[in-house]
């Protein structure tokens, strides 16, 4: 199973789905809300090769954290991941728009200066805007939108720049996440939990209820989940060899 964007570090007890995680076999990117977080979260995948950290900045704090692009920038080069990343245009975070764009322009330069990263984006009412930082800034690396809620015109603008795309069991619980879902080119699509934040009845998501998303990727392609399960293998194999691991680098 591959979990491509879940919050390790805010699940209760970290170390417990740390440790399932590492029992089961399950391939997960572990994100972060802000720079400081990273080597905390890190800590916690010690020992695990299938569990990777990435360096994030979320939207949703630039306000409060932007100080922290100084970390930031120090931690980039220990690692080819980043995330969680992006724009968030709700009502709540627009009056801190000016700090959300300076931010994501920020990482976006330095991951352009850092030879290019995975980046796991956030894109909440923000689609077109965050498509054209991606078109300004072509050399980041590759973007994998999570959890795209874009209209059917965005997704065709992300795909055209050359976008990835992280699904998940909440994301594919509706009409309109299942239609775009669809949409993706299979050969780029990724699952995801973004648990504990996504949830299922009041219970957060685990990365090991990426299954869920599997089988309905499954329906929506007309074939077995087995075979669902081999595509997406195959494209984190892909993504995974476009930008080089960093082999000295802590996971």
């Amino acid at each position: 199973m591959i979990d491509l964007h879940c919050h390790l570090d805010l699940y209760s007890d970290p170390a417990q789905i740390t440790a399932t995680c590492k029992d089961r076999g399950i391939y997960v990117l572990s994100v972060t809300t802000t720079p400081s977080a990273w080597e905390g979260t890190a800590r916690l995948a010690h020992g695990a090769d299938r569990i990777s950290t990435a360096v994030g900045l979320h939207p949703q704090l630039a306000r409060a954290r932007h100080a922290e692009l100084e970390i930031f920038d120090r931690l980039l080069p220990l690692t080819r991941y980043v995330g969680e990343v992006g724009l968030d245009g709700a009502p709540e975070f627009q009056p801190h728009w000016d700090i959300q764009l300076a931010v994501f322009n920020h990482v976006l330069k330095a991951c352009s200066n850092a030879g290019g990263r995975i980046l796991s984006i956030h894109s909440r009412r923000a689609t077109a805007a965050v498509l054209g930082r991606l078109q300004a800034y072509r050399d980041a690396g590759i973007p994998v939108l999570h959890w795209f809620s874009g209209s059917r015109r965005d997704l065709e603008c992300a795909i055209d720049l050359g976008c990835w795309f992280s699904v998940g069991p909440a994301m594919l619980r509706s009409r309109n996440g299942r239609f775009l879902a669809a949409l993706m080119p299979r050969d780029r699509v990724l699952t995801e939990s973004d648990g504990p934040f996504a949830q299922d009845k009041g219970t957060p998501l685990m990365p090991w209820h990426v299954d869920r998303a599997v089988h309905i990727l499954g329906e929506l392609w007309s074939v077995s989940a087995a075979q669902a399960q081999q595509t997406i293998r195959r494209n984190l194999r892909a993504l995974t060899m476009l930008v080089p691991d960093l082999r000295s680098a802590p996971r």
